[in-house]
């Protein structure tokens, strides 16, 4: 059993690798390979070739067939281990100089190798370089290894001082705690966010602690001149009110701290990622505060920064970008939201990151619902049903797209097959409906299966007593957990 859950782990590393890498990636790979190992008969190349031609639809069986008949899989599988650890180390030399903190590794990774080859002054010259190299990023993390190996080489030539270095080592290791504590609770308030299925603003043991720690770094002049941690800082105080869903400081302190950021030209390569991130906030923070021309405005500049330093981090933040255009069009120009998402349907992009696919059937779903297009509302919803990305997204998302099913199914009015998919969905979601944060969608379910079996009556006292219940405890956050706002649509029934 563990062997084969070992073979599944690497075929799927390996198909992972080859599906992300683009024509240029290809090309160096393909000219690599064959100047390390000439030769016709180049059974990694046809594995490479297949893999990346076959996509979703890959055989390992058939592959192995093909290469190696009938038998055992072990040469197989040595030859998938070969083309993995030959893709790895191809991407890398591709690749390793467009991140200046891999560029400092390779120096330090030279200079041990010299240290072992006794060419101590060539193994110094390296460190030299990476040491330099490290302080003008702020890599604390690696001046601490840095500064190790240079004591280390104290001990074959004399003209380096120890001492020297070892009070490098400790300066260096305050400032690496600074940063470790604060990342460390940073940490621990992310996985917060994502495991937190209510986004209640409440209070937080855990976010008291981060504004305790920003607080007292805030107040350190030395430290307020790193630009290391003015971005901790920065990635605290978002998360802080992030978490108590205060969008209208949060907008002030992203607009002032990215203007900040913007004309002390702290943006680089290296911290690109920041600056993406902070642009992605913005669009969304007045999205929320319902400036969405500003928010367009804001998705312009995301996009702009998108093809700086070569298209760095472009497909990471591609989604991002079109995500902003939905979000604010399907207030103004729902047409235009659908025909982005109708857009996004066949983006090769999309393929590599398929859990997006969620959010484009999803949507499509919605939107038609919002445009009474019930049938292809429907449509969407069953295709996303379909989409392994939705079979392993998490069960809370799942049961709320499963209610927004049986709204829409209802305006469909085929009331025999919604009765029969409540009572599904009652049996399917059961551990979800008895969490106190599904208190809604328990209740809800209750009326929707009075509506099925009896219809919608304005006589039916009991149906109207649980609406107006259920209305009168209206969720402070609605429209951030529900795929289709119960209160709005219970209302268009109580109106109608």
């Amino acid at each position: 059993m563990l062997s084969y859950a070992f073979k599944y782990h690497k075929m799927d590393i390996i198909n992972r690798i080859v599906r992300g890498m683009n024509k240029e990636d290809i090309r160096f790979f393909k000219i690599y390979a064959t100047k390390t190992h000439a030769g016709e008969d180049r059974k990694d190349i046809q594995l490479f070739d297949y893999i990346k031609k076959s996509g979703e639809a890959y055989d390992d069986d058939k592959i192995a067939q093909q290469l190696y008949g009938e038998g055992s899989k072990n040469a197989f599988y040595r030859l998938k281990n070969r083309l993995t650890d030959t893709l790895n180390k191809c991407l890398y030399i591709q690749h390793f100089e467009e991140d200046e903190n891999n560029h400092i590794l390779f120096m330090v990774s030279l200079s041990h190798y010299y240290f072992n080859q006794n060419a101590f002054k060539v193994a110094l010259n390296h460190l030299k370089k990476a040491e330099k190299k490290a302080l003008k990023q702020e890599n604390y993390e690696l001046l601490d290894i840095i500064y190790t190996e240079f004591i280390r080489l104290s001990q074959e030539l004399v003209t380096i001082n120890p001492e020297v270095y070892i009070n490098k080592r400790k300066e260096n290791q305050a400032k690496l705690n600074h940063i470790r504590q604060i990342d460390d609770v940073l940490a621990t308030v992310k996985y917060k966010l994502k495991i937190t299925q209510n986004f209640s603003p409440g209070k937080n043991p855990v976010m008291d602690m981060l504004e305790q720690t920003v607080g007292e770094f805030s107040q350190s002049e030395e430290l307020k001149e790193s630009a290391v941690l003015r971005f901790k800082i920065y990635q605290a105080v978002s998360q802080i009110l992030l978490q108590k869903h205060d969008f209208q400081n949060l907008e002030g302190y992203l607009l002032t701290t990215y203007k900040q950021f913007s004309e002390e030209k702290l943006f680089n390569r290296n911290n690109h990622n920041t600056k993406l991130q902070m642009l992605t906030y913005l669009v969304n923070t007045l999205f929320k505060n319902g400036k969405i021309e500003e928010s367009l405005s804001y998705a312009d500049h995301l996009k702009q920064a998108m093809e700086e330093h070569n298209r760095y981090l472009y497909d990471k933040y591609w989604f991002f970008y079109y995500n902003s255009l939905v979000i604010n069009y399907s207030k103004i120009d729902l047409d235009k939201a659908i025909e982005i998402l109708e857009e996004l349907k066949t983006n090769d992009l999309l393929r590599k990151t398929p859990f997006y696919e969620v959010f484009v059937y999803l949507n499509l779903g919605i939107f038609y619902f919002d445009k009474k297009d019930y049938r292809k509302a429907i449509r969407y919803i069953n295709q996303l049903y379909l989409l392994d990305s939705y079979k392993n997204a998490d069960t809370s998302l799942q049961f709320k797209i499963a209610i927004a099913e049986l709204i829409i199914r209802h305006e469909l009015q085929d009331f025999d097959f919604l009765e029969y998919r409540v009572g599904q969905v009652e049996r399917d979601y059961k551990s979800q409906i008895g969490l106190e944060e599904n208190n809604r969608e328990r209740d809800l379910l209750r009326i929707i299966e009075i509506m099925a079996r009896e219809g919608f009556s304005k006589g039916n006292k009991k149906l109207i007593d649980l609406i107006n219940q259920f209305l009168q405890h209206k969720l402070e956050l609605a429209e951030d957990t529900e795929m289709i706002n119960y209160n709005k649509w219970l209302n268009t029934k109580i109106k109608a």
